[in-house]
């Protein structure tokens, strides 16, 4: 891993990786938390903040242009503030069922799907992740599956 490529980048690429760290690590662990209770509803405000970070900090970001200074990466940003607004008010409204799909499809889309844009060949995260030939993101794949296959067992215990 070479942060180098981080730590020389512009601030709002750095504002965007902080927001996107902390809200994978918030959101990874509100998957698994119960939910309704304190911790979760401050976490839950705590990760919209950072989420809402990370959107609005990507139209600051303009490394692959197509459309002015945007991309079609930026559309995952407006779907993600239009899906933090409407999982915020299904909650509001006592809809937990919508807020439950919609924060989980933000979660999805907008951090882990969007995320996996910023590894490919040429942007700032592929050479933070890949400098070592690729061990971090074994590591980092490694982690993941271990987390999958915990939330799988997980469901499936609740299920019974």
């Amino acid at each position: 891993m070479d942060a180098t490529a981080l730590t020389h980048a512009p601030l709002p690429i750095q504002l965007h990786v902080a927001c996107a760290v902390l809200a994978l690590v918030i959101g990874t662990a509100m998957l698994f938390w119960r939910k309704g209770t304190p911790l979760h509803k401050a976490l839950g405000r705590i990760w919209i903040g950072l989420m809402l970070g990370v959107s609005l900090s990507s139209f600051l970001i303009s490394e692959i242009r197509l459309l002015g200074p945007y991309s079609p990466i930026h559309i995952l940003s407006l779907f993600t503030l239009f899906g933090l607004w409407g999982g915020w008010q299904a909650i509001r409204a006592g809809d937990v069922k919508t807020h439950r799909t919609t924060m989980i499809s933000v979660y999805g889309g907008g951090l882990i799907g969007a995320g996996l844009f910023t590894f490919l060949p040429g942007r700032i995260m592929h050479q933070v992740v890949f400098a070592d030939g690729g061990a971090t993101a074994l590591l980092a794949a490694l982690v993941i599956a271990a987390l999958l296959v915990a939330l799988y067992y997980q469901r499936r215990r609740a299920a019974l």
